[in-house]
C-alpha cells in the first residue's frame, strides 16, 4: 500500500461574531484557515489530517515542497516506521513548530488510511471500542473593542449567557479565558456550584503575575489554571507555580513531541496534559504522551479547539483510553460544519462514529466551498 497523491488542501471556515472581532495579527479575526492533508494510496483508499489553523501558506509550502515528495511512493503499512524517517528526514528545516505541523497532519490521515485498510474505526483499531467520550465546553466571547488581544474587554452578560446555555446543553466543565476576579464571578453565578471551571490564561503572564493571579482565583475552586507563563516551555516556573499555589494547572497544547511532555512530567509541571494532536506530531505522537501521562500520574485531557480531522482523531483515540479525558468543544459559531454535526456532543458528550478510520471524511460539496481561492 503505497501513497499515490499528496494534497495539501487550504480551507477557510468563517465563524459569526458579534460586535467587534478581535484583531489577529493585524487583521479582524472571522474565521479559521488551516491546511487539510488528503492522502491517496495507489489502491484508491483515502485519509485526511488537519493541521492547525494560522499560517496555512507555510505549511502548505512544506507539504508541497518537502513531505509530499518524500513521501509519494512510499509504502505505509507501518504508521509509526514512516513517521519515524519523515521526522529525522525533515529535522534538517525544524523539529518543532510549522514542520511538527505539517507532520501531524500527515501522521493523521496515515491512521485514517490506516483504519479503512482494515476496515475498522481507529478506535477499535488501538483495542477500543465505541463510547461517549465526557467534554467540556471552551466558551467564546464577545468583544465590545477591537484592535489588541484582549480577552478582558468580553461582553460578561454574553459569558455568563453562554455559561448557562453550556450547562443547559448537558456540560458539567466550562472553561473562560478572562481572567479577573469579575469574570469569574459571573460565570460561576450562571453555573452554580457543580460545575467546574477552567480559566486558559493563555500564556499571558510572568511567574510572579501568575503566582498572585492564582491566589486571586482561589476562592473559585478551579478545576484548572491553564497555560498561566510565558513561554509555554518554562516548565520549572509551571512546576514552581503548582507546587506554591497548589492550584492544579494544565499544559500542553504547545508542546511538540512526545519528548517536551516527558521533559515537562519529569518538572511536575502540570496535574492535566493537554496535547493537541495537530501540533504534537499527529496520532503517533499522542499515543506516545497517553502512555506518559499514565505512567507519570497525569490526566490527559487533550487541546483540540478545532473542528476537522483532528478533532475525530482526538475523539478516536480518547475513547480507546482505559478512562477517557475531557475533550474540548470549542464554542467558535462556526457558520459551516465539514461533518455535518456528526462530530458534536450530545448531552455535554461527544460520541465517536464508528465508521473505518477516523468514522467519517468531510463533506465534499464544504471542501469545495471552503477552499481558499487561488489555491
Amino acid at each position: 500500500m503505497k501513497i499515490a497523491r499528496v494534497e495539501a488542501l487550504p480551507v477557510r471556515l468563517p465563524f459569526t461574531t458579534v460586535g467587534a472581532p478581535i484583531m489577529m495579527f493585524g487583521r479582524p479575526w472571522n474565521a479559521f484557515e488551516l491546511v487539510l492533508v488528503v492522502l491517496e494510496t495507489d489502491d484508491g483508499i483515502i485519509g485526511y489530517g488537519e493541521t492547525p489553523w494560522g499560517p496555512w501558506r507555510p505549511i502548505k509550502a512544506l507539504i508541497d515542497d518537502f513531505i509530499g515528495p518524500a513521501l509519494r511512493g512510499r509504502d505505509v503499512g507501518n504508521v509509526p516506521a514512516v513517521m519515524h524517517e519523515l521526522q529525522r528526514l525533515t529535522h534538517v528545516i525544524g523539529r518543532y513548530g510549522l514542520t511538527m505541523f505539517a507532520l501531524s497532519g500527515v501522521d493523521t490521515a496515515l491512521w485514517d488510511i490506516a483504519g479503512k485498510a482494515a476496515g475498522v474505526s481507529l478506535c477499535r483499531l488501538f483495542g477500543g471500542s465505541p463510547r461517549p467520550v465526557p467534554g467540556y465546553v471552551s466558551l467564546w466571547v464577545n468583544y465590545k473593542k477591537s484592535g489588541a488581544w484582549d480577552w478582558e474587554s468580553a461582553d460578561r452578560d454574553v459569558l455568563a449567557e453562554r455559561a448557562r446555555a453550556a450547562v443547559a446543553a448537558g456540560y458539567r466543565h466550562v472553561k473562560l479565558h478572562g481572567t479577573t476576579e469579575a469574570d469569574l464571578a459571573a460565570v460561576r453565578d450562571a453555573v452554580g456550584d457543580d460545575v467546574r471551571i477552567m480559566v486558559d490564561a493563555s500564556c499571558r503572564w510572568t511567574f510572579a503575575e501568575a503566582r498572585e493571579a492564582a491566589a486571586r482565583m482561589r476562592q473559585f475552586n478551579l478545576f484548572w489554571l491553564e497555560e498561566p507563563i510565558f513561554p509555554p516551555e518554562d516548565f520549572a516556573s509551571l512546576g514552581r507555580l503548582q507546587a506554591e499555589t497548589g492550584v492544579p494547572l494544565a499544559a500542553g497544547e504547545n508542546a511538540c513531541t512526545a519528548f517536551e511532555f516527558a521533559a515537562m512530567f519529569a518538572a511536575r509541571a502540570v496535574t492535566f496534559a493537554q496535547p493537541n494532536v495537530n501540533r504534537v506530531g499527529g496520532i503517533t505522537e499522542l499515543r506516545k504522551v497517553a502512555a506518559l501521562a499514565e505512567t507519570s500520574g497525569v490526566a490527559l485531557h487533550p487541546h483540540s479547539f478545532f473542528f476537522g480531522p483532528g478533532l475525530l482523531a482526538t475523539l478516536q483515540l480518547m475513547a480507546a483510553q482505559a478512562r477517557p479525558g475531557l475533550v474540548e468543544k470549542a464554542g467558535a459559531p462556526l457558520e459551516v460544519s465539514l461533518y455535518g454535526g456528526a462530530a458534536d456532543p450530545v448531552d455535554g458528550q461527544f460520541h465517536p462514529p464508528d465508521g473505518p478510520g477516523l468514522g467519517r471524511d468531510p463533506d465534499p460539496d464544504v471542501l469545495r466551498d471552503c477552499r481558499i481561492a487561488g489555491t
